[in-house]
């Protein structure tokens, strides 16, 4: 048995859901779960419903252009226009009525996981009706009676006892006789309220369920070739690895990579399930294998990350930055949700690099720092992050570049940079 995903890319339009279901038929011999995200960029589309919701400002051109996004792919999948998924996609987005036509009262991540999670189930609805359309042997099941959560909405955390149960009690046989799409991205509470994982969170999804199910691996079907040494949007030379260990994986998906959620491989680990990388426009391509690898040869892998804010924390009397300071600034971040990418700590301070695109938690995070410390910080800068870095790759992306701070582990060399004006 094998899990298969397919992200946004996989299934923006008609064809991209017709090429989806001829890799499914080739594969149909194995017993298949194919998890699917919501297709394009619904998600991010739904965010701005749920944003104008909250605001109390116009909802229905943004949940027209949503509407007729599907229903213009369906028109150009089914030729019967009689088939009964007009109805059922209707009767879907009734339910984001439903949301619509109250006054926003209750928790906004709450209210975004009601809304948002509607993209994933609308968009394996379509897929699971069309497989069905072409004579596959297919059948759609929701996420959400199997993967469990606790109440943390938009970061759903996982009960892996209770999720695990729930897998095994009829998801095993279900595979045994038919193809099971299913979503990603999205689970349960147990008062049965709908909870997501996180952005970009049905790589994830894929790897709970391939890990309950001891699937022999796990496929995840991309528009890259497999995982490339660096974002092509950065360099024009980019190198394809064939093999990757699940300790480089994991490293490479902390630090920011974007190919692989971050919490993808750990389950899979655990369970010495393999994770390949494939490419759904090339998809005779043997792509990347992720799994207890030994590479003797590393290749360099660069990961960038624009938009970075510096913030450099000093005590106000210059005592020594120690573990009490510490313990208490790391608190601060936590209380605003803000991610450190890169730390460096000195006698006298702590400096960090954080996403800088909400200015709003980030003023928040530097006025709640500033009544115990001196805080400088400097915005719009670039994080570059090398594994298996040496000279000649560190000389390679701070050209022309001003260096404001650089942390080197044995394998690891993070950058924090600007142009030179």
């Amino acid at each position: 048995m094998e899990v298969f995903k397919f992200g946004g890319a996989s299934v923006k339009d008609a064809n991209a859901i017709k090429n989806l279901s001829q890799i499914i038929k080739k594969n149909s011999e194995t017993p298949l779960l194919v998890v699917v995200s919501a297709m394009g960029k619904i998600t991010n589309k739904l965010e701005d419903l749920t944003k104008a919701y909250l605001k109390n400002e116009p909802t229905e051109p943004i949940f027209e252009e949503i509407k007729d996004y599907h229903f213009q792919i369906i028109n150009e999948l089914f030729t019967d226009k009689n088939h009964q998924i007009f109805n059922e996609i209707a009767n879907t987005f009734v339910e984001i009525d439903w949301i619509l036509e109250e006054s926003p009262i209750d928790n906004p991540n709450y209210i975004y996981d009601q809304i948002v999670s509607m993209g994933e189930i609308i968009s394996t609805k379509i897929i699971s009706a069309f497989l069905q359309y072409e004579n596959m042997n297919a059948v759609w099941v929701d996420a959400r009676n199997y993967i469990q959560t606790d109440n943390n909405y938009q970061e759903g955390n996982v009960n892996w006892e209770k999720t695990a149960q729930e897998i095994m009690k009829n998801l095993p046989q279900l595979i045994a006789k038919k193809i099971v799409i299913t979503q990603g991205f999205i689970g349960n509470t147990s008062e049965n309220f709908t909870t997501t994982l996180g952005r970009e969170g049905s790589d994830y999804s894929a790897a709970i369920f391939a890990s309950c199910l001891n699937a022999n691996a796990l496929t995840i079907w991309k528009d890259v070739p497999g995982v490339l040494n660096a974002d092509p949007k950065w360099f024009d030379e980019t190198e394809k690895i064939d093999y990757l260990s699940y300790y480089d994986a994991i490293e490479l998906a902390y630090y920011g990579a974007t190919v692989i959620h971050p919490k993808t491989i750990k389950p899979l680990q655990n369970k010495n399930i393999p994770l390949y990388v494939r490419s759904f426009i090339n998809p005779t391509e043997k792509g990347t294998k992720i799994g207890n690898i030994k590479n003797e040869t590393p290749t360099p892998c660069f990961i960038f990350k624009v938009n970075q804010t510096l913030i450099s924390i000093l005590p106000k009397d210059f005592s020594f930055i120690i573990e009490e300071n510490l313990s208490t600034i790391f608190n601060v971040f936590h209380q605003h949700k803000v991610k450190i990418n890169t730390m460096l700590n000195s006698a006298l301070s702590f400096s960090v690099s954080v996403d800088g695109e909400n200015d709003v938690k980030i003023q928040k995070l530097i006025d709640a720092l500033s009544k115990s410390y001196i805080v400088k910080y400097n915005q719009n800068l670039e994080l570059v992050t090398i594994r298996y870095y040496n000279q000649q790759t560190i000389n390679r992306v701070t050209e022309n570049k001003t260096v404001l701070l650089e942390v080197k582990s044995r394998h690891t060399c993070q950058i924090v940079m600007k142009n030179k004006n």
